[in-house]
């Protein structure tokens, strides 16, 4: 029996444990790291990490994968920027309200292109990626909107302090504790695991799976539109490569918190985790001294890692369902 058997069955508790070790030998080196002030800091600094991750998290469990979520995130933060900056008396909520919209907007598209047209995801999204840069640079003209152009009350709102932790913090755990709720516990969000796990099966027990994948599409885009202002308004500017190969860190964060790019397996707490964990890793490497080259060596066996556990864990499943299959059929006979 391989060693890997012998994991917790949770991926989150799994995941957890790592991230407590790794804690640990921080804190070993650099003892000010492990403060819940400063562990408050890097849960700021991963929010919108955390949010896109929730978001990709629901493509992903249909099968399906958005590349496009940073290009709607520069997209969506361009547009807001600009807006504010040539109408500075429009309320920010209205701005906000506006970024989440053409997200949206933008996420339909994807989603209609994979459902009524028929082509694959990573193709689609890959193509939008593209689109989505480069209409930032039409609409921009290749210029920035920097922090002395755009209102104050538009880039305090994420920094506004409630009960410890700046606004940003709490979008994230406002997004964390809807999603939970969308994907555990409505209709909507157990199509997406039913999908993705076995779209037959889907089919029989009359899920539209288009559909659900088109509303897979528009949730993703509707966080990155929301991630759009949250990112401009926290960096205090807007360019045309903001959050650039952004989207590699969101499907990392995925894929290390256990969501399975194969579909049907993964969870919210998965994905919020795995953010966390790269947050960490992120913010603690520079730390201790580390070279930020080693960051991206590190980084990318750690994910290397995450899929080996994963792929182990998808074929434990397999095994599993083909001894039940099994025992059904030696009782029946």
């Amino acid at each position: 029996m391989s060693p890997l058997t012998h994991l917790p069955k949770r991926r989150e508790a799994l995941l957890l444990v790592v991230g407590l070790l790794l804690l640990g030998l921080i804190a070993l080196r650099a003892p000010d790291f492990v403060t819940p002030a400063n562990l408050a800091g890097v849960f700021t600094d991963s929010a919108i990490l955390i949010i896109l991750a929730i978001a990709q998290t629901a493509v992903i469990l249909t099968r399906s994968i958005d590349l496009s979520v940073a290009a709607n995130l520069a997209l969506t933060g361009m547009a807001g920027a600009m807006l504010n900056a040539a109408y500075p008396g429009i309320p920010v909520p209205l701005l906000v309200f506006g970024s989440a919209a053409m997200g949206l907007a933008l996420g339909a598209v994807n989603g209609l292109l994979v459902w009524k047209v028929g082509l694959p995801a990573i193709v689609v999204t890959l193509g939008t990626l593209t689109i989505f840069r480069g209409l930032a640079f039409v609409l921009s003209g290749g210029e920035w909107v920097n922090t002395f152009q755009m209102s104050h009350a538009y880039l305090d709102l994420p920094r506004m302090m409630l009960f410890g932790l700046p606004l940003l913090a709490w979008a994230a755990v406002a997004v964390i504790a809807l999603a939970a709720l969308l994907f555990t516990r409505t209709a909507a969000g157990r199509a997406l695991y039913a999908v993705g796990g076995n779209p037959a099966a889907a089919a029989y027990a009359g899920i539209d799976a288009g559909r659900t994948v088109f509303r897979a599409f528009c949730f993703s885009g509707l966080l990155a539109g929301l991630c759009g202002y949250l990112w401009v308004s926290r960096f205090a500017v807007a360019y045309v490569d903001i959050a650039a190969g952004f989207e590699l860190d969101v499907i990392a964060a995925c894929v290390i918190g256990g969501v399975s790019i194969s579909g049907g397996l993964g969870s919210v707490g998965g994905a919020v985790l795995g953010a966390l964990f790269l947050g960490i890793i992120k913010n603690a490497l520079p730390v201790v001294g580390i070279s930020p080259f080693w960051q991206m060596s590190i980084s990318g066996a750690i994910i290397i890692a995450a899929v080996i556990l994963n792929t182990r864990a998808e074929r434990t499943k397999g095994r599993i369902i083909l001894r039940r299959l099994t025992a059904g059929q030696e009782t029946g006979a």
